[in-house]
């Protein structure tokens, strides 16, 4: 067994502190009081119960990562594209004239590109 490439654990770090974050910013949007909801704006609820559901599953891909399983790869790439399967349906509601908020546009970048490198480099070390 190779050992694990360096850039492993901080990106199992900040994956965890990623999906920690996106699981409090998601459940106040969803499950916090008016002042909370009325926060959020013009959020896609599609989008929003996605990204908050998300965040269990990067803390299992933080997992994964942190302990170099075989299977880490895998949730890496169901987390990245699934993620940018949900922008490109946000870009669509938001050409047909759904109101949205262009923060998400901006987390949904940062949140496809973090796991879509992740995906890539794994597989170049595998």
């Amino acid at each position: 067994m190779q050992p694990s490439p360096r850039w492993i654990r901080p990106a199992a770090i900040a994956a965890a502190f990623f999906g920690l974050l996106t699981i409090f910013s998601g459940g106040t949007a969803l499950f916090g009081g008016a002042a909370a909801k009325a926060a959020v704006g013009d959020a896609v609820p599609l989008v929003l119960w996605f990204n908050f559901l998300a965040g269990f599953v990067y803390l299992l891909g933080a997992i994964a990562l942190f302990k170099s399983t075989t299977w880490a790869t895998r949730i890496a790439w169901v987390i990245g594209l699934s993620t940018l399967l949900v922008f490109a349906v946000l870009i669509l509601v938001a050409l047909f004239g759904t109101p949205f908020e262009w923060r998400t546009v901006g987390a949904m970048t940062i949140r496809t590109g973090f796991w879509l490198a992740i995906a890539v480099a794994l597989s170049r070390t595998a």
